[in-house]
């Protein structure tokens, strides 16, 4: 006879201080996790009150808040007969934990802090909450009053342990226990642990979805039994876009996943598997056997429950149900995840963290200054993925997408059409010309707001310049001139910057009152267009364009942008992307010659675009500093003599201090790549540097000289082997002369 249990991991889309949504939200979980037969139902991390609380972890609001809504879930008679754990900051003697707690039937059984925080990325989590350190010991924990109320209890165990039901196990992971080296699943494991709980706040990054999965099925594989991973979902309030992506593992294998993308609030994830089996399963690994027999043994928590249906569990992981059947029933199978492309990852992460910001923003939709350029255009299509999303969901009827796009557009009967005539509603673009501006990009930028269907307009600001301009020369007797009218290049970035700054004040002036102009109320949030390759070399201009509400864009780099929109033409037959992707980057901001532009961005920023990727890359994700790129860019660019790679370290690294100050003011933009320079959260690194870099550059100029003489005397040695051009990696101490650092002793 099988022992089949049915269990329920939830995504959802919370939000931080939101305590009444977020009840809402997990009683809807937990509502529909019995609908669909679970006996356990377990959430993602802190989502009581959403992750990204930050400095509110702080204020004691918080904890009381979080308290009151577990009274509300203990009281409801929705919470009956179900093991429910959920995710909330707990204070215990003045020190506040995250955890999960679990409870049954209005008593709560374990108090689980997490034992290992997340410091890396975005995640900051030691500032606000303590590692539980103490390995397999509780402590009790003292109720507040309006919790003994309901519960009878005075105490609760607190601390590391496990629940034992009369049929199974049950322990937990948060989080960052998983990806650590010492992850808590395999001791628990070992003791008898079958069933895991993992609350998460994993948020989205390129090229990661596969990560999670491969991690708990590789768990799952190696150590048996079942591994519950419970995903947040959406903008919570800040820069990160959690993905989703809830899934139930039995053995190594997936039973049934959550989606990644989607605009729904809450989605429960239903699987069925057979405890017969995962007992089976590890009694067969004889080396494991052996050492669990010796394993350190968690301290267990006891509650009079059964997990397990008298149901017998025909399919099992090595008999997959035929995929015809009842989809409940094909829970219970193997499931192959595909994974998104980079480009698919683009064209639905920031389209649904735009949608999370837009509706609790209380904002009308969004306007964009669109130039005719990859970046804008992304930008522009990025808005007409969400319009696509927003219709594809109310067409399977979700009455919450329904009723906040209702809102959002000041119509209670208001049902979009089609994403095009939604994206008409939404989106407002506008091309904004001077006299240096292209007839190319204007055509380009009106081909593919007729095609996505934004509300359109071209302008012309020469007006506006000139009486900056006139302001200045009516003060200074001076005028200034671009360079190639005998300008000085202070006038000639002066002149362009004076263009990029109106264009930025001319957008908050549509923004705040077109759609007064069309008798629709409230306003539009303007929409930035720099992307992450961009800011990382300072190449915009403070408080231009690139200064906006939020910035779609803002964490991908240009490479991937332009693949992106190849793939987005495709799909969705935009054909004036041809012409985008064809054209080079330019920022049209110095005079055109014979009515064509001669500006072109990688030439103006000395890099191209792959170089600028390649130093965002090393600077970021391999921590190299001048010195160390030089070093392994001479193994990888063998195209370049070791001079031409030090010219080019040098001037990135220039460039890059003498623009750092940027970096504090950047729009706050969905985070997507892991080389972001956003000092806001991602990137904490000074704003003010001493832009020689003496110390630094001096050792590569020591390495390159060292290269030459090698080189140059392999050359006059005929007999002599050959010397490489670009030996590897050589140590600092190596090439310091004391000529070159006077007092420095080698």
């Amino acid at each position: 006879m099988g022992r089949t249990v049915t269990v329920a991991v939830c995504t959802l889309n919370q939000w931080a201080m939101d305590f009444d949504g977020n009840f809402r939200r997990i009683l809807q979980s937990i509502e529909e996790a019995k609908a669909a037969g679970a006996t356990y139902r377990s959430g993602p991390e802190l989502e009581v009150c959403g992750y990204s609380c930050e400095d509110h972890f702080y204020e004691s609001d918080t904890l009381l808040h979080c308290w009151e809504v577990l009274r509300m879930l203990l009281k409801s008679s929705i919470c009956l007969d179900i093991l429910i754990d959920v995710g909330m900051p707990v204070m215990h003697k003045n020190v506040t934990y995250n955890c999960r707690v679990a409870f049954l039937n209005r008593r709560i059984l374990l108090i689980r802090p997490k034992m290992l925080l997340c410091e890396d990325g975005n995640y900051r989590e030691t500032r606000w909450f303590s590692c539980w350190t103490k390995e397999r010991t509780v402590e009790d924990y003292f109720l507040p009053r309006m919790i003994s109320e309901i519960t009878g209890q005075t105490v609760v165990p607190f601390g590391d342990a496990v629940i034992s039901t009369r049929d199974t196990c049950i322990g937990f992971e948060i989080c960052e226990e998983l990806w650590n080296p010492r992850s808590s699943h395999i001791p628990m494991s070992m003791d008898g642990v079958e069933i895991i709980a993992n609350g998460s706040g994993s948020y989205f990054e390129l090229r990661k979805a596969y990560v999670t999965v491969d991690l708990v099925k590789s768990a799952t594989f190696k150590c048996g039994g079942c591994y519950m991973f419970s995903n947040l979902r959406g903008c919570d309030g800040g820069r990160v876009y959690f993905n989703g992506g809830s899934g139930i593992f039995v053995n190594g294998y997936i039973l049934n996943r959550g989606k990644q993308f989607a605009l729904e609030e809450v989605e429960v994830t239903i699987a069925m598997f057979d405890l017969e089996d995962i007992r089976t399963y590890r009694n067969n690994i004889r080396s494991r056997c052996h050492v669990a027999a010796r394993a350190e043994p968690y301290p267990r928590v006891k509650v009079d429950f059964v997990l397990t249906s008298p149901y017998l569990l025909l399919n099992t992981p090595d008999r997959p149900l035929n995929t015809e059947q009842d989809p409940f029933e094909n829970m219970t199978g193997t499931l192959n995840v595909t994974y998104n492309t980079p480009e698919e990852e683009i064209s639905l992460a920031p389209a649904c963290w735009l949608w999370d910001y837009l509706r609790r923003s209380c904002q009308g939709g969004f306007f964009l200054p669109l130039s005719g350029g990859v970046d804008s255009a992304s930008s522009a299509c990025m808005v007409y993925s969400m319009c696509n999303l927003i219709v594809e969901a109310i067409n399977k009827g979700d009455a919450q997408v329904l009723s906040d796009i209702r809102k959002i557009v000041g119509d209670c009967d208001y049902i979009p059409k089609d994403p095009k005539q939604l994206c008409n509603t939404l989106l407002v673009t506008c091309y904004m010309a001077t006299e240096n501006s292209s007839s190319e990009t204007k055509a380009r930028a009106a081909e593919l707001a007729k095609q996505i269907g934004s509300y359109h307009h071209s302008i012309v600001i020469d007006t506006a310049v000139s009486a900056i301009l006139g302001i200045f020369s009516q003060i200074t007797k001076l005028v200034p001139k671009f360079k190639v009218h005998g300008g000085s290049p202070r006038e000639n970035l002066a002149l362009q910057n004076v263009q990029a700054r109106l264009r930025m004040i001319i957008a908050y002036l549509f923004a705040q009152l077109m759609l007064w102009v069309r008798g629709r109320p409230g306003g539009l949030l303007v929409l930035g267009t720099g992307n992450v390759d961009e800011a990382l070399r300072g190449y915009f201009t403070k408080y231009d364009c690139s200064s906006a509400d939020i910035n779609p864009i803002g964490g991908i780099a240009k490479n991937d942008l332009k693949r992106f929109l190849a793939y987005f033409r495709k799909k969705h037959g935009l054909t004036a992307l041809d012409d985008i992707l064809r054209a080079p980057p330019t920022a049209e901001l110095e005079p055109l010659q014979g009515g064509q532009f001669t500006q072109l961005d990688e030439i103006d920023m000395g890099m191209t675009y792959n170089e600028l990727e390649t130093f965002g890359r090393l600077r970021k994700q391999q921590c190299a500093g001048p010195y160390t790129m030089f070093c392994r860019l001479l193994n990888t660019w063998d195209n370049c003599t070791s001079k031409e790679v030090a010219d080019k370290v040098k001037h990135f690294y220039r460039c890059y201090a003498i623009n750092r100050h940027k970096m504090t003011i950047l729009t706050p933009s969905c985070h997507a790549e892991t080389y972001s320079p956003d000092d806001n959260r991602f990137d904490h690194r000074p704003f003010l540097y001493n832009h020689t870099w003496k110390w630094q550059f001096n050792a590569i100029d020591a390495q390159v000289k060292q290269i030459t003489t090698e080189e140059e005397s392999s050359r006059t040695r005929k007999d002599a082997p050959k010397v490489p051009a670009k030996p590897r990696y050589m140590p600092f101490s190596s090439v310091i002369s004391n000529k070159t650092h006077p007092g420095v002793v080698v």
